[in-house]
């Protein structure tokens, strides 16, 4: 019992924690600084240069490509939410974070992962009324209508992230060792001393609300455009095609990331090699970001048209 409460009493002293799933990578480290940089720089560009365009250009001023700016933000958000500490994390020969920093690094990924369902969601639902409803959509998807979409997906998964580190804050830990590359809510949970009972339930009504149920207005949503296209007209199915087709090339994207960081963080994954464990665990807070505005700045023709005109001079 001594020594049970001596535990409990050094576990409210934790102010940091040791990062243990990166390697002593000699001079490598500074090839690695550099390939990170220039892949978040490369982000920053891609995602500010689209969300310039959008806001430029009163053409864009329409819901389908608001809703796509919020999603370029997202990406500037959850990408500055990872970059900053992952490269000073690589020069470092100790890697520690402080528990403030590591519980602001799980605010932002959480948050980040949750808005960006919120927003692929709303996008299938837009698309939904422009193909199965198009006499309507004006009338239906108003500004007030887009203004108040906007405000729930970012809203409603950041009060849901604040409840999630308010539960995790108080926890009394046995230690301090995470075994990944950047902070996460259950790598913290699990170095509890105490009961987690509730913050196990909490973490499945979050998963529930964050990713199932958008999931399923997403499935919902593409029957119903399916159906539409079969019967339809060619003019329809094109319109499907051209629009759709990057969405469900982003949501397949992230989803297999998030399917996985899940998976890691949740299981015993000791079997998968550790450097494409530290890949894959990284893979939806680097390549998403990069992704999403490369897809639909290639795919949506008014943005590339407003891209290449912006970059050579002529808006």
């Amino acid at each position: 019992m001594t020594s049970l409460k001596r535990i409990v009493m050094n576990s409210s002293r934790v102010s940091y924690f040791t990062l243990a799933a990166y390697v002593d990578s000699g001079l490598l480290r500074y090839l690695f600084f550099m390939l990170v940089l220039s892949l978040y720089l490369l982000i920053l560009c891609a995602n500010v240069l689209l969300i310039v365009v959008i806001c430029m250009n009163r053409s864009l001023h329409e819901p389908m490509y608001v809703f796509l700016c919020s999603l370029f933000v997202n990406e500037l958000y959850g990408s500055t939410g990872l970059f900053p500490l992952l490269l000073v994390q690589i020069l470092s020969d100790v890697h520690t974070v402080s528990a403030s920093v590591c519980l602001l690094q799980v605010f932002c990924v959480y948050s980040y992962g949750s808005v960006e369902f919120f927003n692929l969601a709303v996008m299938s639902y837009d698309r939904y009324l422009a193909i199965c409803c198009p006499l309507q959509y004006n009338t239906r998807m108003t500004t007030k209508k887009v203004t108040m979409l906007i405000a729930v997906t970012w809203l409603f998964p950041f009060l849901a992230i604040v409840v999630l580190i308010s539960l995790t804050s108080p926890l009394q830990l046995c230690g301090n060792i995470i075994h990944k590359v950047y902070c996460g809510n259950y790598a913290i949970v699990k170095l509890s001393c105490s009961d987690t009972t509730v913050n196990n339930v909490y973490g499945l009504i979050y998963t529930f609300l964050s990713i199932i149920l958008p999931l399923l207005l997403i499935l919902y949503t593409y029957m119903r455009i399916l159906k539409v296209c079969f019967s339809g007209s060619k003019q329809t199915r094109q319109k499907a095609v051209s629009t759709c087709t990057p969405h469900l090339a982003s949501l397949l994207n992230f989803s297999f990331g998030a399917c996985f960081q899940i998976l890691q963080s949740r299981f015993n994954m000791s079997s998968v090699p550790h450097m494409l464990g530290i890949v894959l665990s990284l893979y939806f807070l680097t390549c998403q970001p990069l992704f999403t505005p490369v897809l639909y700045g290639l795919k949506m023709s008014k943005i590339w048209i407003m891209c290449k005109r912006m970059l050579c001079g002529n808006m």
